[in-house]
């Protein structure tokens, strides 16, 4: 007698418990995704059912440390279902400290920039939030902005969200891009090139959206001197950071002249400066 969804579902999550602190519910997820449904409806009017014969092939890559968002093309950020490729790093829920506090420090934007824009992640959750902005969101991959561009259209945004293929660290980057901005969004590289990851980050996610130098403060150093040049006044820029980079990247944007404010998860942690410049200090242009 073939097993049921709900058999099989107890079976991968053994199988994936050896890789996943979430084995049940990557299970889950993937069963989901084989059946071409929602977790929800899963759960609730398929446990009794066959399961369907491409389950077990994604468990197994999910066995060899594939992140899920991967094997199922999709993550959820800040209340929008994107689309994600090995192209792009998966966007996180820390990220969203980072939408919030954007969205708190200009509520009335009406130009946005976002830096090292991946999935679009940052940039379509803040003009999602703002009906009245448009924005850019550039990086220096080719193939992260086709992924962008892809979420831009199928959110319904493409015309208030332009990508450009752009890097922070080349001569006049910038002049392209219709600034100055009210915000600049940024989760540049910070890792630091020695760290240890786990797998499914190190073998999986791009190692040029992940790394920046020794102490991966690289990105930090190029384009936060960059930031008063990009901001309209009264603007704000918002970079996300390492829990354990407060400090330095503070140090970093006062040495550029620019206020900081931090900001932290839900866990505690140290995640986002908010970088302003200072009232009697005028902002230049993009």
């Amino acid at each position: 007698m073939s097993p049921t969804i709900a058999e099989a579902l107890r079976a991968a999550a053994e199988r994936l418990s050896a890789t996943s602190d979430t084995a049940r519910l990557d299970a889950e997820v993937l069963m989901a995704h084989a059946l071409g449904v929602t977790r929800s409806d899963l759960l609730l009017r398929h446990l009794r059912g066959p399961v369907p014969p491409g389950f077990a092939a994604l468990v197994e890559r999910r066995a060899g440390h594939e992140p899920v968002a991967y094997i199922t093309g999709t993550q959820d950020f800040f209340g929008l279902t994107l689309q994600v490729s090995p192209a792009v790093l998966i966007p996180r829920g820390d990220s969203e400290v980072l939408v919030e506090a954007a969205l708190a420090a200009r509520a009335d934007a009406r130009r946005v920039l976002d830096c090292g824009t991946g999935s679009g992640a940052l940039l379509l959750a803040v003009l999602n939030a703002l009906p009245q902005a448009s924005g850019v969101g550039i990086d220096a991959s080719a193939a992260a902005l086709d992924v962008a561009r892809a979420n831009a259209a199928a959110l319904g945004l493409a015309q208030r969200a332009d990508v450009v293929l752009a890097d922070w660290h080349q001569p006049r980057w910038a002049d392209a891009l219709g600034g100055p901005f009210d915000l600049v969004l940024a989760n540049p590289p910070y890792v630091e090139a020695d760290a240890r990851l786990a797998p499914s980050v190190r073998d999986h996610e791009p190692a040029s959206a992940l790394f920046a130098g020794p102490d991966g403060l690289d990105d930090y150093r190029a384009l936060i001197p960059q930031l008063p040049a990009l901001l309209a006044p009264g603007g704000a820029a918002l970079v996300e950071i390492g829990a354990a980079q407060g400090a330095a990247v503070a140090a970093i944007a006062d040495a550029a002249g620019l206020a900081v404010r931090l900001h932290r998860d839900l866990a505690g942690r140290d995640r986002v400066l908010e970088l302003k410049i200072p009232l009697g200090k005028a902002g230049g242009s993009a």
